[in-house]
């Protein structure tokens, strides 16, 4: 079994023929999902697929992006959010200074809002970060400080060093098609240094189809070719790699049960 720990099924490209992409998934080995929701008005529709999909699973959270458009979203309307049986997850939230859609200050007030519901439910968070490592490593750290919550990096595009020091933190890391991008050499070297107990795979779908796939609208059935490069970098058996991921998502996501 694989599982795709970050996949966007509400969103264009997916959403239209949810049934038939899941149906392919399925048939590409994926037994379990994590739908991520990025805005409040994503919120009922990703908790509602999960409801009726009994493998896929739902997080609830604001994206970096969605930052300036959610400043009035109280702690209390997060935490309830989190209440449902099919909300494994906190996310995806973090820090985006590559495009700066939202403001800066915005952005990290927000973020450890996430991290303060996390450290109450105990329920992973789920990051995103880019051209942030030092803000992003650094309120990582202060909050643990305060009392540790579990975590990820999504989609990990970052340096060796961040990789290390988030490592430290005790998160996990996730690694998306990109790995599998000719450019990513720099990535590919940090994917074969991740400790087998912290990897985890994912697609982002609909965005960032892996070789041979790209150009086309991602999905999640895609998260094969990704764990098989993984392996193929890694030197292990790609059912190996399948195992641990897998066991990882259900350790690190507690509340999940199929």
């Amino acid at each position: 079994m694989l599982v795709d720990s970050h996949c966007h099924l509400e969103y264009k490209g997916l959403v239209e023929d949810q049934a038939e992409v899941l149906a392919r998934a399925r048939a590409a080995g994926v037994g379990a999902f994590l739908n991520i929701s990025t805005r409040a008005s994503e919120w009922a529709q990703v908790v509602g697929t999960a409801a009726r999909e009994p493998d896929v699973f739902a997080s609830v959270g604001i994206h970096p992006h969605e930052a300036d458009a959610h400043q009035d979203l109280g702690r209390a309307a997060l935490l309830d959010a989190t209440r449902h049986d099919r909300v494994i997850a906190i996310g995806e939230t973090g820090l985006d200074y590559f495009y700066d859609h939202s403001d800066r200050g915005a952005q990290q007030k927000l973020f450890r809002m996430h991290i303060d519901v996390a450290r109450e439910t105990q329920l992973p968070l789920i990051i995103h970060t880019r051209d942030a490592e030092d803000d992003t490593h650094a309120i990582l750290a202060e909050e643990m400080g305060k009392g540790a919550f579990p975590a990820l990096i999504h989609c990990f595009t970052a340096s060796a060093d961040f990789a290390s020091k988030v490592l430290e933190l005790g998160l996990m890391i996730s690694l998306s098609g990109i790995v599998t991008f000719k450019n990513a050499k720099d990535l590919q070297e940090v994917a074969k240094i991740i400790p087998d107990n912290r990897l985890l795979v994912e697609t982002d779908s609909p965005f960032l189809a892996p070789v041979p796939h790209r150009g086309r609208v991602c999905e999640p059935a895609y998260v094969a070719d990704t764990a098989a490069f993984v392996a193929g970098l890694r030197g292990t058996d790609v059912e190996r790699l399948k195992e641990q991921t897998t066991t990882n998502f259900f350790r690190l996501f507690n509340k999940a049960a199929l």
